[in-house]
C-alpha cells in the first residue's frame, strides 16, 4: 500500500505524489556498474526513456576553479599571476557578479599569500574560497585564514570509497558528517565536492549523504552547498539516459530527492569525452544554478569547462550578459601567452588566434563584403577581435588590406588601402609564393616577417 502523501507543487502548480525517500544500502560489495563502465572495453550509453522537465533557476552563475583544478594540470602560478587574474576574474563578473566565486589551494605559503592579497581586493565577487581534503589538519588552514566557506572532498562512487578510501559506504558517510559538522560549528559554510558522481551509486548513496546535509543545514541555518562533480566526463545530457551517467537525471534527484536547492548546487564537469561545456549548459537547464569552471579550460586530463564557453552559454539563455565584459577574455587569453607563457590552441573557440579566420577563398569573398555571413557574432565588439581573412593566391589586394588592417588593428586614419605600396609589394610576393608551386596558405608568421621587411625598405611604421 502506498501511503504517501499527495503534494501540491508550487513551482509546476500541480498535484504531485510525495517522492520516495531513499535510504544508505551500505552493501559488502562496491557497485561499480560493469555493465556500463567495463574496463577493457569502451564504456556504454544505455537508455531507459525516463524522462525529467526542463527546471532552470530563475538566477544562473559560474564559478571558478583555475587556482585549483587549473593549477593541477600546470605549473603553478606564481602569487602575482593569480592576484593578476583575480583581478581579470573581477572584471569579467561585472556589477552583478556572474562569476560568483573562485576556489584556492591552501596548501603552499604561495597559495596562502595569494589568498590574502585577494581577500585585500575587497571585491563581492567572485568570492574567495577554499578546497580541503576531509580531514582536521586542511579544516585548521580554512579557519587561520578565517574564509567564510570552503570545498570539501567527499568522494561518493564506490570505487572511491571501497578502493581509494577502503572504507564501507555507511563509514565514508559518517568520516564525512563529521567534518562537515565541524565546519558548521565554527560557521563556515561547507560546499560538498560529490567527487565521481557519473559513477556512483545515486539512491543507494548520494541521495541518503545529501538527504543528512540538508538536516545540517536546517540544524545550524548555515548553506550546505553541494557540487556534483563529473570527474571521469562521463556524464551524456541525452534525454533518456540511465543513471549514474545522465546528468538531467542527476540534477533532477539531487533537486526532488534529496531536497538540495538549486542555489545550493553546482556542476562541475571534465572533458573526457568532448562533453564538458554541453554537460554544463544541461545542468543549469534542468535545476543546477552554479557552474564550475576553468579558464581556457585548463584542467586536470583533459581538462574542465571553460569559464569563456559558459560565459556566452548564459548569453545565449538569458539573452543578455548582465554585465559581463567579456573583452577582459581577450585580455585574459593574451596575458596567459605572453606572461604565463601558456600555448593556446589556435583553433579554440572565443580565444585561439584562428577562432574567427576565414582560409577558403569563396568564404573570404563573402566576409569581405559583409561580415556577418562567416562571423559567429560582433567578436570585435565583444572580444576585440576583428574577424580576419587568411592570406593565399585568391585574396587579391583588398584581401591582403583588409589582413594588414585587421591584424596590425590599424585605425582609419592610418588604414592601408589596396592601392598603397605595401599591399601592392606584398601581394607580388604572395603571387611569387604560390607561382612556384605552394599549396597552403600563408601563416600570420610569414606575413608578419614580409610586412617587417617591407616596411623598413619604404620607410614606413604601421600604427
Amino acid at each position: 500500500m502506498d501511503n504517501r502523501s499527495v503534494i501540491m507543487n508550487q513551482h509546476t502548480n500541480l498535484l504531485e505524489l510525495e517522492e520516495h525517500i531513499y535510504h544508505l544500502e551500505d552493501v559488502e560489495n562496491p557497485n561499480t556498474f560493469r555493465n556500463l563502465f567495463p574496463y577493457d572495453e569502451v564504456p556504454k550509453i544505455a537508455f531507459n526513456n525516463r524522462i525529467v522537465p526542463h527546471n532552470m533557476p530563475e538566477h544562473i552563475w559560474i564559478t571558478d576553479t583555475t587556482f585549483r583544478d587549473g593549477q593541477q594540470s600546470r605549473a603553478p602560478y606564481t602569487t602575482e599571476q593569480i592576484v593578476t587574474i583575480y583581478d581579470y576574474l573581477h572584471r569579467l563578473s561585472g556589477p552583478n557578479g556572474i562569476v560568483r566565486a573562485s576556489e584556492f589551494f591552501l596548501y603552499t605559503k604561495k597559495d596562502r599569500d595569494a589568498v590574502y592579497k585577494c581577500l585585500e581586493r575587497g571585491y563581492q565577487f567572485p568570492e574567495v574560497t577554499s578546497w580541503i581534503r576531509a580531514n582536521r589538519k586542511d579544516f585548521q588552514l580554512v579557519k587561520d585564514i578565517g574564509l567564510k566557506e570552503t570545498g570539501i572532498l567527499v568522494s561518493c562512487s564506490d570505487y572511491h570509497i571501497f578502493y581509494k578510501m577502503k572504507m564501507t559506504r555507511q563509514q565514508a558517510m559518517f568520516h564525512y558528517l563529521h567534518i562537515v559538522r565541524e565546519c558548521l560549528e565554527f560557521g563556515i559554510s561547507p560546499r560538498c565536492h560529490l567527487e565521481d558522481i557519473t559513477r556512483s551509486d545515486l539512491f543507494g548513496f548520494v541521495i541518503p549523504f545529501c538527504l543528512e546535509l540538508m538536516r545540517l543545514q536546517d540544524q545550524y541555518k548555515i548553506p550546505v552547498k553541494i557540487r556534483a562533480c563529473d570527474t571521469m566526463g562521463y556524464g551524456v545530457n541525452f534525454s533518456g539516459a540511465v543513471m549514474p551517467r545522465a546528468v538531467q537525471g542527476i540534477i533532477y534527484g539531487l533537486t526532488t530527492h534529496a531536497g538540495v536547492p538549486s542555489e545550493n548546487l553546482e556542476w562541475h564537469g571534465h572533458n573526457d569525452f568532448y562533453k564538458a561545456v554541453t554537460n554544463s549548459t544541461t545542468a543549469w537547464l534542468y535545476g543546477c544554478s552554479g557552474v564550475n569552471t576553468s579558464l581556457f579550460g585548463i584542467g586536470e586530463r583533459t581538462g574542465n569547462t571553460p569559464l569563456e564557453a559558459m560565459v556566452f552559454e548564459y548569453a545565449q539563455l538569458k539573452g543578455t550578459l548582465d554585465g559581463m565584459d567579456t573583452t577582459v577574455i581577450t585580455d585574459l587569453a593574451e596575458y596567459f601567452e605572453k606572461e604565463i607563457g601558456e600555448k593556446i590552441p589556435e583553433r579554440t573557440p572565443f580565444v585561439g588566434k584562428n577562432f574567427n579566420v576565414t582560409r577558403a577563398g569563396i568564404h573570404a569573398d563573402g566576409l569581405l563584403k559583409n561580415q556577418e555571413i562567416y562571423n559567429i557574432f560582433d567578436t570585435e565588439k565583444f572580444l576585440k577581435r576583428p574577424p580576419l581573412v587568411a592570406v593565399s593566391n585568391t585574396s587579391g589586394l583588398a584581401g591582403i588590406a583588409h589582413w594588414i588592417n585587421n591584424y596590425y588593428r590599424l585605425d582609419e586614419e592610418h588604414k592601408v588601402d589596396k592601392n598603397s605600396d605595401l599591399v601592392v609589394k606584398l601581394k607580388n610576393w604572395v603571387d611569387e609564393q604560390y607561382e612556384d608551386g605552394r599549396v597552403t596558405v600563408v601563416s600570420d608568421e610569414e606575413l608578419v616577417a614580409a610586412i617587417d621587411l617591407y616596411c623598413q625598405e619604404l620607410r614606413i611604421v604601421l600604427k
